[in-house]
């Protein structure tokens, strides 16, 4: 795990001095991905410097060290991340007779000689891993971006002149030149989400290259896209495993496979629990794989409404790994907010990056790899969306579009009475025998009701933060999709459309950024099994039916979990990192809101509706609506903008 940065100009230098500085700053900007070593190399005549900050994960000799050069001298390169096959890869070129003579054990060796004797895509295709890659055909005079799968590493690139600015974070572009004008569109979607979407970027210029996609650059040519994988076109095929004790049974075997490759480490290893099922499905194969205790970690809060550290224990205490619990108080999770703008390099309001990034920092003073289990909701369908969606949206399309009006003006009313006026609302639907919840979700239900008909607005009644992020902007915006690679929804079930969804754009905009940000400004290189292609192929080779009903999700990763783990440790109602936002914006984050919202040079230079977004704080202070995760966007894109220097 590492990062790089670098630029390509297709002619000679005009002062490799200059040039030389510009790379370093470029690498100086995203140091915390790699604070163990640093390399550079260019070519001045060819017009092309790479750099590279280093993690050292696997072979810590400089044998492993970047940019590299392949042992027939064609190809440099740049590299981030883990090819966890690449033992396999390596036995395969030595029986092809194809191997070098090596020079180390690294991945990275491994991969070069896999793209001298293969080609770039070939080699991609047959590794099992997450990546970015910059390399350069010194025969050719072109470079190659590429990403792993799913989108677990990030790469960013941008037009320079006649050439190409690239790195890991946003940070090196600007450092190599990259000027700092907000994308509007992007914006837009930031509000809309809670994220920049993967397919836009917060900076006019800039762009994320896309997950499973290789972009070959080249002097005088137009950008040659194209894409190695593409994993969200295996939904819909048709199964080829339909017995379920067979499903699990090969489910477990590839885990198994997946999670001991993932623990090749030459640095101290240990996994983060939860409590849930993917982290202690992780936990409990890598504990059976192992012939000693592996260390795990969990965070707890010292307010038992968000504390799931005993339920971590307990999956500890059963499995006997080493486990440490970190118990944090309320301050030290607002402690944490003024750091957020220095480690997501786009504004970013997933509320859970604090406790994401309060473990990752308690973690890295004991282990330098974790596993987690980051995946298991998108590719096996564990969120509410994928379990009750389906059963909605046949209940609400059966109904004539005039009952469905009606129905959203009355729970809209509803909506609106809960606003008004929170201790009536209350008395009303506890008289009715409905859950208190109820109310935080009559919006929602009012926004469904309405989308019925049509299944990209009623997904985004699921996935959005705020219903019209056009009313805390000033001026027009146009509908942002959530990816630019949506799967129809023809041909496929509801819960399998939305898993497929969540896998394009959810997962990469949001999951995979809030924990490679978090881990990677401490130097911390997680690894998470559930997204290694050889688990996502399998699951999408077993019916979808056999992952999530209307009554549950996960299912057969429940499955296979309670081989290892009885059932009463696991099922409860879930969780996740939860933060009580909603209080603390009315308590102890009052003050800091309120500063960030009365600075109206970054209101106006963001193009925001301070009038609007003013009115919802008031609403929200008076306890007339909760509007925690709308306000918590806009505050994050604020205190980001202002570390930017951007008014």
């Amino acid at each position: 795990m590492c990062g790089l940065a670098g630029f390509v100009t297709f002619q000679p230098f005009a002062d490799p001095a200059t040039a030389e500085v510009r790379l370093r700053a470029m690498t100086d900007a995203i140091r915390h991905r790699g604070p163990d070593a640093e390399g550079h190399w260019s070519d001045p005549e060819a017009g092309v410097a790479l750099g590279h900050r280093r993690l050292s994960i696997i072979d810590l000799s400089p044998a492993g060290a970047q940019p590299m050069t392949s042992a027939c001298g064609r190809y440099v390169l740049a590299y981030n991340g883990e090819i966890y096959n690449h033992a396999e890869l390596r036995a395969e070129l030595e029986s092809a007779g194809a191997a070098p003579d090596w020079r180390g054990h690294s991945d990275t060796e491994t991969l070069l000689a896999a793209i001298v004797e293969r080609g770039l895509e070939q080699a991609l295709k047959a590794a099992a891993g997450m990546f970015a890659i910059a390399l350069w055909d010194r025969q050719e005079g072109v470079l190659s971006l590429a990403r792993d799968r799913m989108g677990e590493k990030p790469l960013y690139f941008a037009p320079s002149g006649g050439g190409w600015l690239f790195g890991s974070e946003l940070p090196a572009l600007v450092a190599g030149g990259q000027a700092r004008k907000i994308d509007r569109a992007a914006l837009a979607a930031y509000l809309q989400f809670g994220y920049v979407p993967d397919h836009l970027c917060i900076y006019q210029g800039v762009q994320k290259l896309r997950p499973g996609g290789i972009l070959r650059l080249g002097a005088g040519e137009a950008p040659e896209p194209l894409r190695y994988d593409s994993p969200e076109a295996r939904f819909g095929q048709p199964p080829t495993i339909t017995d379920p004790a067979e499903a699990a049974a090969q489910l477990d075997r590839t885990l198994a496979q997946v999670v001991g490759d993932q623990m090749e480490s030459d640095v101290p290893l240990g996994c983060f629990l939860s409590g849930g099922v993917d982290s202690s499905l992780v936990a409990s194969l890598m504990q059976a794989a192992s012939d000693r205790q592996i260390r795990s970690f969990s965070i707890g809060f010292d307010n038992p409404r968000f504390n799931e550290a005993p339920h971590a224990a307990a999956v500890a205490r059963h499995l006997g790994t080493d486990h440490t619990e970190f118990i944090l108080k309320e301050d030290d999770a607002l402690a944490i907010v003024a750091d957020l703008p220095a480690i997501y390099d786009e504004p970013f309001a997933d509320s859970s990056q604090i406790p994401t990034t309060l473990l990752c920092r308690a973690a890295r003073a004991h282990v330098t790899v974790a596993l987690s289990g980051d995946g298991g909701d998108e590719v096996f369908g564990g969120y509410n969306r994928h379990i009750r969606g389906p059963g909605l949206w046949r209940s609400v399309t059966r109904l004539p579009w005039a009952l469905r009006r009606l129905g959203a003006g009355a729970v809209g009313g509803a909506a609106w009475l809960g606003l008004r006026s929170e201790g009536l609302s209350h008395r009303i639907v506890t008289a009715l025998g409905l859950p208190v919840t109820t109310l935080q979700q009559l919006p929602k239900l009012a926004a469904t009701l309405r989308a019925a008909g049509d299944a990209e607005a009623f997904y985004r009644t699921f996935a959005t933060t705020a219903n019209r992020p056009e009313a805390l902007l000033s001026g027009p915006v146009g509908p942002c999709p959530v990816s630019d690679r949506d799967p129809a929804a023809e041909g496929l079930e509801m819960a399998e459309w939305m898993m497929a969804r969540d896998v394009t754009g959810y997962l990469p905009g949001d999951i995979l950024v809030k924990v490679d940000r978090a881990a990677m400004s401490v130097g911390l290189e997680t690894r998470a099994p559930l997204l290694d292609v050889r688990v996502e192929r399998l699951a999408r080779q077993i019916p979808v039916g056999l992952h999530v009903d209307g009554q549950g999700g996960k299912r057969l990763l429940r499955e296979v979990l309670y081989r290892y783990v009885p059932r009463e440790l696991i099922e409860r109602p879930k969780q996740g990192f939860a933060i009580p936002l909603d209080d603390w914006l009315r308590g102890a984050l009052r003050d800091w809101g309120e500063d960030l919202m009365q600075d109206e040079d970054l209101l106006s230079a963001l193009g925001l509706n301070g009038a609007a977004i003013a009115r919802l704080w008031t609403r929200h202070q008076a306890r007339h609506l909760n509007a925690g995760r709308e306000l918590w966007t806009v505050l994050m894109l604020l205190q980001w903008a202002r570390a930017q220097h951007l008014a």
